[in-house]
C-alpha cells in the first residue's frame, strides 16, 4: 500500500507570516493521513503475517529551507512516523518504507518556484545530464514495494539526483 496523498500549504517569506490554521491543516493530510493509512493498512496485512506499506515523503524531510513550514515539518515527521511503525509492524512480517523525491512539476508545485520543475531538476542536482521524471519516482516505489527489496525496513530512500549530499556553494567540483 503506497500513502502518497499530500498538500504543499502557502509559501510564505518568514515563520512570523505564518497561519497556524494553514500549518495544522497541512500536518492533518499529510502526516495524520499517513498515520491513519498506515494504521489502516496493517490491519489488513497483519492476518496474511505479510505486507509492504510505503510512505511519501521529500526532499523537504532531509533539508530545510525548499518547502513551507507545515509541508517541511510533516515530511521530516512522516519519515519518523514510518521508522516507528516499520518497528512495530516488522514482527508481523510487514515493511514500512519511505520514499522522498525531488521536486516533480504537479498540481501541488506547480506555482511554487520561479522556473520549471525540469530546470529545478537541472540546477539542484549532482547527476548531469539527466532529469527526474515521474517514471523514476514510480520505478523507486516499486522497488521497494516488492520482494526486491525484502530486507528493507524503515528506510528512507531519497530520489533527488544527489541533491541533498552537497551545498552546491561549497563544492569542490565545479
Amino acid at each position: 500500500m503506497h500513502n502518497n496523498a499530500g498538500i504543499g500549504g502557502t509559501f510564505r517569506d518568514s515563520i512570523l507570516d505564518e497561519e497556524k490554521s494553514d500549518y495544522e491543516r497541512v500536518i492533518s493530510v499529510n502526516l495524520v493521513g499517513t498515520f491513519l493509512g498506515i494504521k489502516h493498512a496493517a490491519r489488513a496485512m497483519i492476518p496474511n503475517g505479510r505486507g509492504s506499506i510505503l510512505t511519501t515523503a521529500s526532499v523537504a524531510s532531509v533539508v530545510g529551507g525548499v518547502a513551507p513550514y507545515g509541508y517541511t515539518s510533516s515530511k521530516h515527521a512522516v519519515v519518523g512516523l514510518t521508522r516507528n511503525a516499520a518497528v512495530d509492524l516488522g514482527r508481523y512480517g510487514i515493511r514500512v518504507n519511505c520514499l522522498s523525491p525531488h521536486l516533480l512539476e504537479t498540481p501541488l508545485t506547480k506555482g511554487y518556484y520561479k522556473m520549471p520543475a525540469e530546470e529545478l531538476s537541472k540546477v539542484y542536482s549532482t547527476f548531469k545530464g539527466e532529469e527526474l521524471t515521474a517514471e523514476d519516482v514510480a520505478e523507486a516505489a516499486l522497488f521497494l514495494a516488492s520482494d526486491e527489496s525484502r530486507y528493507l525496513n524503515g528506510e528512507n530512500m531519497v530520489v533527488d539526483g544527489g541533491f541533498t549530499i552537497v551545498n552546491p556553494n561549497l563544492c569542490i567540483y565545479k
